[in-house]
């Protein structure tokens, strides 16, 4: 078997070296951690001499027994799913314990131990024994839990290169807590609208299946009475829905599959971002919400030694609008070309001249990380803004609707009344 040297921390903080045995450099990272032992240096040495077939045989036991202890301990083996509460516990969690000096494996372990964050210890120990086979946290995050998103595993990646991964993760947590209180923000100001929506809704069918046809029953039956042009093109949709409903409802089903289909084909992304950005009122929150996370990624990464350039590219990465990441491709090419930051995104002609601004006082003063984060502090503003000028536009903009659909309608039955009147006097 192969020997490796190592060189470990132990729980009372000592420092422990020395060799062991094991079949390949995972197993022996398994055998230091059943020692209570941290590696900071393990190499294989050299090799034993070969083993004979009833050792290999033993030695495959307590790998039997290891799987199997994991199937006892109640933790599936396919991706695990997590609820967005989740995810944010688990990033505080962790970003305080390596903020507070923690290594990432210790920190996983002691997450791992905690009674109280439930289905995030099979998390932690899943990412855990993946990182501690060598494999990068980005990577590990991945394969262990789609909940986590592209975005997320891309910041983690970036942290890992500038050496700021607790920071990232700070931030991120600070970014999922504020989609998540967003959203309960948005849910609770469509309330009110949904439920003039759903009364609106029951007054018109009513209007339609009920009141207009009587009063259009009436009017036939009057001497000289004339049905209005507006409540008869009214009717004939009424009796073209009724006859037709199966057909448009399928209709409006395979649109949507159609829809759904084309903005999932990898070659029509980028198109359906682009028509994002230019969406009124959510356009620009879009685009706020991509300076705010661009610009809080650059100025951790720069602020911890990361080169620019580098910096760009983990930025890009962590980008899922494909037609921003295409104005960042441009942006990095320039500076890859020896452009200044500032002038080639003056070249890109697409972000606005204060962001422009900013960065540009931060290359002359040589504090290029702190103008970046300034400018994240401004365009997070800008994006409350928006948010909150989106959500007070929602309720005016529902009771205009309500009330061009019910003034319509009682419109048209007033005016069939008069007209029915008149037709009687004459």
């Amino acid at each position: 078997m192969p020997l490796f040297s190592y060189k470990a921390l132990s729980t009372n903080g000592t420092v422990a070296t020395g060799e062991i045995e094991a079949s390949d450099r995972p197993e022996a990272m398994r055998v230091l951690d059943k020692r209570g032992l941290q590696p900071v240096n393990l190499k294989e040495s050299s090799k034993a001499a070969p083993v004979k077939s009833a050792n290999k045989k033993e030695s495959t036991v307590p790998k039997r027994r290891e799987k199997s202890s994991e199937k006892e301990d109640g933790i599936p083996d396919g991706p695990l799913k997590l609820k967005r509460a989740e995810v944010i516990l688990f990033t505080e969690e962790l970003s305080d314990m390596l903020g507070a000096g923690l290594q990432l494996e210790p920190a996983l372990k002691s997450m791992e131990n905690r009674q109280e964050l439930g289905s995030l210890k099979a998390v932690s120990q899943r990412i855990r024994e993946i990182v501690r086979d060598g494999v990068n946290f980005s990577v590990a995050l991945k394969k262990v839990s789609p909940s986590f998103g592209p975005l997320y595993c891309s910041l983690a990646a970036a942290g890992e290169a500038s050496g700021a991964l607790d920071t990232i993760l700070k931030r991120q947590a600070h970014y999922l807590k504020t989609l998540a209180e967003l959203q309960s923000r948005l849910i609770l100001a469509m309330i009110y609208p949904a439920f003039l929506i759903l009364v609106g809704l029951g007054v018109a069918v009513v209007f339609v299946t009920t009141l207009i046809p009587q009063l259009t029953e009436l009017i036939k039956n009057t001497p000289g009475g004339k049905i209005p042009f507006a409540i008869q093109m009214m009717m004939n949709f009424t009796d073209f829905i009724k006859a037709w409903w199966i057909v448009i409802t399928l209709a409006v089903v395979g649109a949507g599959l159609f829809f759904k289909a084309w903005t999932d084909n990898e070659d029509n992304k980028p198109k359906w971002d682009e028509m994002q950005l230019k969406l009124p009122l959510i356009g620009a929150v879009i685009s706020s919400r991509f300076y705010v996370q661009f610009l809080e990624t650059m100025a951790n990464l720069v602020g911890n030694g990361l080169p620019l350039l580098r910096a760009l590219e983990l930025s890009r990465d962590a980008t899922q609008n494909h037609s921003l990441r295409s104005n960042l491709n441009s942006v990095i090419d320039q500076v890859g070309d020896g452009r200044a930051f500032s002038k080639a995104m003056i070249r890109s002609d697409s972000f606005p001249p204060l962001l422009i601004d900013m960065i540009a006082v931060g290359e002359q003063t040589g504090k290029i990380d702190q103008s970046l984060r300034r400018a994240a502090e401004r365009f997070d503003k800008e994006l409350d803004k928006d948010l909150q000028r989106v959500m007070a536009l929602i309720m005016p903009a529902v009771l205009i609707m309500m009330a061009v659909l019910i003034g319509s309608f009682a419109y048209l039955m007033i005016t069939a009344i008069f007209q029915t009147i008149s037709n009687l006097g004459q």
